[in-house]
């Protein structure tokens, strides 16, 4: 087929693929919201079966209706509604139950959560995301770059930092204004500007395990 520079319409996406390639699989989408209305349109578009999973506030929830099927998640009395969406045995258990060959995790929630990631491939499903090697590599920010390092990847410079005086050390060595980023924070979580000295005393610099 030739199509235009924007690629073939939604419409014959499927018939483009191998015949039969999408045949048998359903999809669980291991999120909720406009995340998961996103996967499931574009599951929808090749014809794959599409699992959703929510949460009793969640029951009206574009997610829900869309999907081919929807399993409700238990929620403990007074407990958060994150809380199931975080619940790597109970997703799993939902994906194996009602027979899903493949998880979507989106992002955010369980997306770059390793031992999910390996409860889904043990557990016989394909998981559409990384290996868990690349997952745990990525999770901690020093090892990723690292990893980017060894590639050739431009990065800026920047050291591990174990202490308040490595930190400064490190600090005087590049020059400020530095950025501190937790090692294994995700979404911004621990990333603090410090334009100077005074600045990046006031921080709690350390190793947490």
């Amino acid at each position: 087929h030739r199509y235009p520079a924007t690629g073939p319409p939604s419409s014959t996406l499927r018939s483009t693929l191998t015949p039969n390639v999408m045949d048998g699989h359903r999809l669980l989408i291991a999120n909720r919201g406009e995340i998961a209305v996103r996967v499931i349109r574009t599951a929808q578009r090749l014809g794959l079966e599409t699992i959703a999973i929510y949460t009793p506030s969640d029951a009206l929830s574009p997610h829900v209706s869309l999907a081919t099927e929807s399993v409700e998640l238990p929620v403990q009395p007074g407990a958060s509604e994150a809380g199931p969406y975080l619940d790597v045995a109970a997703i799993v258990a939902v994906a194996v139950s009602h027979r899903a060959t493949l998880v979507h995790p989106g992002y955010g929630f369980l997306s770059e959560n390793a031992a999910f990631a390996r409860a889904v491939r043990d557990a016989g499903i394909g998981f559409l995301g990384p290996s868990t090697q690349v997952i745990l590599a990525m999770g901690l920010k020093h090892e990723a770059r690292t990893i980017a390092v060894k590639a050739g990847v431009p990065v800026i410079p920047g050291e591990l930092a174990g202490n308040m005086g490595q930190a400064v050390t490190i600090a005087h060595k590049i020059g400020y204004p530095v950025l501190i980023k937790a090692s294994a924070g995700g979404g911004g979580m621990g990333m603090v500007a410090c334009s100077s000295e005074e600045e990046l005393a006031g921080l709690h610099i350390g190793r947490t395990n």
